[in-house]
C-alpha cells in the first residue's frame, strides 16, 4: 500500500529508504520525496486553491523534512512524523491570498451571487466542457476556503482523502474525538452552504458551473488559454481513496464527498520541478553527501 492517507500504509520502505539516503543515495532521497510529494501537493492545492502557491508550500515542506530528518531515529512512526511537519506547517504559514478574498460562505455565496448568468448551447457545452470543469473545480475549491484552517485541512484529509479518524488524529495530534468533532463540523457548514446554494445538489438553486463559466473567464477566474486545474491529470482523487469513507450515514452526505473526490488528483505539472529544486539545493547536497 503506497498510498500514505491509507490505514494500511507500512513504513519499512521508508525507513530502508532514509538509512540509505543518510548514506549519500541520491536515488533513496529522490524515491522517498516522489512517495509522498504528490499527497502533500494536492492537500496544499485544497487548502490554498492556487496551483503556484501548492508548488511553493510544498517544497518549502520537505525542504524542512529533509533537512530533519537526522532527527527522525526510526523509533516512531515515519508517517506520522512527516505529516505533523507537513501539516502543522499548512496550519501555521502565512496567509495566501486568495484566504483574505474568501473570506465567509456568506460572502462567497453573495459573490457568486453577483456573477452574471449566461446559457449555453448544447453545442458550447461540448465545446467548453474542459473550461466548465475547470469552473466546477475552481468554485468548490472556493468554497473550502470558506472553511477556517483548521476545519478545511481536516475536511481535505477525511472527507476528500478518505483518512480516518485514527490516522488523522495521529497527524494532527489532536485527539480522535477532536478530529471527529472538527470534521462534523466543516461537514455541515459546507452542505448547509452547497444545499442553500449549488445546483448540483440541489436542482431548485439557479446556480450552475455551465451558466457561470463564460463570466468566470470574463473576471478572469477561467483562463481559457492556461488551464490551471483540470489539467491532463493521471487519475481522479476518488482513485486514490477508499470506497467509502468511515461516519458518512447519509446519502447526501456521499453525494457531496463524490463531487470532491471527483477532482484530478494532480501529478505531472508540478513534479519535476520540485523534485530538481529540492536535489540542487546546496544544503541538501551537503547534508546528505549525495552521490
Amino acid at each position: 500500500m503506497s498510498n500514505p492517507f491509507q490505514t494500511q500504509y507500512q513504513d519499512k520502505d521508508d525507513n530502508e529508504l532514509i538509512e540509505q539516503a543518510r548514506e549519500g543515495s541520491q536515488i533513496a532521497l529522490e524515491t522517498l520525496i516522489k512517495k509522498h510529494q504528490h499527497y502533500i501537493y494536492n492537500v496544499a492545492l485544497k487548502m490554498t486553491l492556487s496551483p503556484f502557491d501548492a508548488e511553493d508550500i510544498t517544497q518549502e515542506v520537505l525542504i524542512k523534512v529533509i533537512t530533519n530528518l537526522a532527527q527522525f531515529k526510526g523509533e516512531s512512526n515515519f508517517r506520522t512524523w512527516l505529516y505533523r511537519i507537513t501539516f502543522n506547517h499548512f496550519l501555521k504559514m502565512k496567509k495566501v491570498w486568495l484566504e483574505d478574498y474568501i473570506t465567509s460562505f456568506d460572502q462567497y455565496g453573495s459573490e457568486l451571487g453577483q456573477i452574471p448568468d449566461t446559457d449555453l448551447s448544447e453545442l458550447e457545452k461540448s465545446e467548453m466542457k474542459e473550461l466548465i470543469q475547470e469552473a466546477n473545480i475552481s468554485c468548490m475549491s472556493g468554497m473550502l476556503l470558506c472553511l477556517d484552517r483548521k476545519q478545511r485541512l481536516v475536511y481535505v484529509l477525511g472527507e476528500i482523502f478518505g483518512v480516518d479518524h485514527t490516522i488523522g488524529s495521529q497527524m494532527l495530534d489532536i485527539t480522535k474525538d477532536n478530529f471527529r468533532q472538527i470534521l462534523s463540523r466543516a461537514r455541515r457548514d459546507l452542505y448547509n452552504f452547497m444545499n442553500n446554494k449549488c445546483g448540483l445538489i440541489n436542482t431548485s438553486n439557479p446556480c450552475r458551473c455551465d451558466r457561470k463559466t463564460k463570466s468566470f473567464i470574463k473576471a478572469g477566474w477561467v483562463d481559457k488559454d492556461k488551464i490551471k486545474y483540470n489539467t491532463s491529470y493521471l487519475k481522479k482523487i476518488s482513485e486514490e481513496v477508499p470506497k467509502k469513507a468511515e461516519d458518512l450515514c447519509d446519502v447526501t452526505e456521499i453525494e457531496y464527498a463524490d463531487l470532491f473526490r471527483n477532482h484530478p488528483f494532480q501529478e505531472k505539472d508540478h513534479n519535476r520541478k520540485v523534485l530538481n529544486n529540492l536535489l540542487s539545493d546546496n544544503k541538501i547536497i551537503d547534508l546528505f553527501n549525495l552521490n
